[in-house]
């Protein structure tokens, strides 16, 4: 068997009615910046401690009905609720909380200015 290289994540693709507004909303959410902007297509630089870049382009089609994929954001213990509420304050929606599904992750559903999905995750720290 051949062994590959290591794959990375080299960026999130998104496509939007207005990408230069919805590439603002995620780089403040992501504390980057926008490195490229050409033709309605905007790029977000990986942000300083890392993560990853976002690509937005012009949606070429209809909003599928159902979204197939979403975006799980990590962030440390105790802090989901203050991010949720700077998320809303950027212009996402809050959509519901699942805060007892299972130990390890209690999470919260947004949507962004556009309806894409996108959760906030927090998980307790391990009891090593």
């Amino acid at each position: 068997m051949t062994t590959g290289t290591a794959i990375t994540l080299g960026a999130v693709n998104v496509e939007a009615d207005d990408p230069p507004a919805l590439a603002r909303f995620w780089a403040a959410l992501l504390g980057t910046r926008i490195a490229g902007e050409e033709q309605g297509h905007v790029f977000l630089a990986p942000g300083p401690d890392g993560g990853f870049a976002m690509f937005f382009q012009p949606r070429s089609g209809a909003r599928p009905e159902r979204q197939g994929q979403h975006l799980d954001l990590t962030v440390p213990w105790e802090t989901r609720v203050a991010e949720v509420e700077r998320a809303v304050a950027l212009g996402a929606v809050h959509r519901w909380d699942v805060l007892d599904e299972v130990p390890w992750v209690r999470w919260s559903t947004l949507a962004d200015p556009e309806g894409n999905l996108f959760c906030i995750a927090e998980h307790p720290p391990s009891s090593d």
